[in-house]
């Protein structure tokens, strides 16, 4: 990547090394930039080398501060220093933006489907001879990338990263939706909100933004410069009747895709080749993920249902449901079922939080169960299908909480999931 006249000029702390920290240092050591250093709050041994005598000093001299998103300014032990500087405060996402090297942006955010609606998008534009490139909060770290001139960026970028952000300026910003969501990092709603909203706030004229029909009021009060596109579901779900893709054919995807049908008329697309692209797609691992269908039991990996909103998804969007939740609930959330129309069958609560799930489901009247763990759930679960006598069955992991109580990630929770699925249920279907 070839870096901006000047910018080798500038000096940098980065402030905090988990997985985005580290592609900032990685990025300055293949870009020969020498002038940076780190701060670490719990690892002080890593590329300690680099690492201030003085965090004030640091703080104060440095042009900028690139803060990692794991790092919550409301909760480091550094708060009031951080503070101090703020406005020297950015993010891995900015220092991209600062290089601008690049074809053309996507900036895809949102509380619920944001990972999927960027992987589709990616996968859209490269059926369509788009040299597309997908990062940010997905998994790899924008910063690790191979950037050339003729890429489109597609990046998904998260609260954390976008609440900080000085020079996001995106081509095409696509917001998704805002729920219920990291109150306990960002304060309040209105900062969420506020966060969330930093993608349109550096656009020019010449630069789309995609708003969903609920948060068109709020767009225009801000007084953006972007070209406003509010996108319009019922053409997509006209659309939809002709995918037979399965992961995307249902209720849980459709104000997200009909964002990525915007965009594609915005690049032209046509209408036999989104069909194309979507029925093409796979999907993503722990995200609704129908990894195993038989008889008549379905089960349904919904690993990444961190929120009760989340799961709120996959739970309007199935039938005969057995619902496995539970784990370290988020702050504020709450369960709430009695206005909903569902199909529940029974519950399963798992994780070290029952009493939380407990008397949340008590609140809401449904048939509930303690099982502590997922081998517990499956097995339960499978000898209470054989009770209730169901046409169909809907095994459903949607968790509605982090799950930091049991597993490392929401990853090794779905993982696990699958394997005891596959090791046990050989014996019923």
């Amino acid at each position: 990547m070839v870096l901006v006249k000047n910018f080798k000029k500038l000096s940098f702390l980065v402030y905090g090394l988990g997985l985005t920290g580290q592609s900032v240092v990685n990025f300055f050591h293949r870009n020969n930039i020498q002038n940076f250093q780190v701060w670490d709050d719990i690892n002080r041994d890593l590329y300690k080398r680099r690492r201030p005598e003085s965090l004030n000093k640091a703080l104060k001299e440095v042009s900028y501060i690139v803060l990692s998103p794991g790092v919550s300014l409301n909760k480091s032990k550094n708060k009031t220093k951080l503070t101090k500087y703020k406005k020297k405060i950015i993010t891995d996402i900015d220092l991209i933006f600062l290089l601008k090297k690049f074809w053309k942006s996507i900036v895809i955010t949102g509380t619920n489907g944001k990972s999927t609606t960027s992987k589709i998008v990616q996968h859209l534009l490269i059926e369509n001879n788009y040299k597309a490139l997908l990062g940010g909060n997905i998994g790899t770290p924008i910063l690790d990338l191979q950037i050339r001139k003729d890429n489109i960026l597609v990046i998904e970028a998260s609260s954390f990263q976008l609440s900080h952000s000085k020079f996001i300026s995106p081509d095409y910003a696509i917001l998704l939706n805002i729920t219920n969501d990291h109150l306990d990092w960002h304060g309040s709603m209105k900062n969420y909100i506020d966060s969330k909203f930093k993608i349109f706030e550096k656009q020019k004229k010449t630069q789309f933004s995609f708003v969903n029909k609920n948060f068109k009021k709020n767009y225009q009060n801000r007084n953006l410069k972007g070209k406003l596109i509010i996108p319009d579901e019922k053409k997509y779900k006209k659309l939809k009747l002709k995918i037979k893709n399965l992961y995307l054919n249902s209720k849980i995807n459709d104000e997200n895709m009909t964002n990525v049908l915007s965009l594609a008329k915005v690049f032209k697309i046509s209408e036999k080749s989104f069909l194309t692209s979507f029925d093409e797609f796979k999907g993503l691992p722990h995200r609704y993920e129908i990894f195993l269908k038989k008889k008549n039991y379905t089960f349904i990996n919904d690993s990444k249902a961190t929120s009760f909103e989340a799961s709120k998804f996959a739970l309007l969007n199935t039938k005969n449901i057995f619902w496995i939740l539970g784990g370290l609930p988020k702050k504020n959330d709450k369960i709430y079922l009695n206005n909903l129309k569902l199909n529940l069958v029974k519950c399963y609560i798992i994780g070290k939080h029952v009493n939380f799930f407990k008397k949340q489901l008590k609140n809401s009247k449904v048939n509930f169960t303690i099982t502590k763990n997922l081998k517990n759930s499956i097995l339960q679960i499978l000898k209470d299908i054989t009770l209730f006598k169901k046409k169909e069955n809907i095994i459903l992991l949607s968790p509605s909480a982090a799950s930091f109580d049991q597993f490392r990630n929401f990853e090794k929770r779905g993982e696990n999931f699958k394997k005891l699925v596959k090791q046990y249920a050989r014996k019923y279907i």
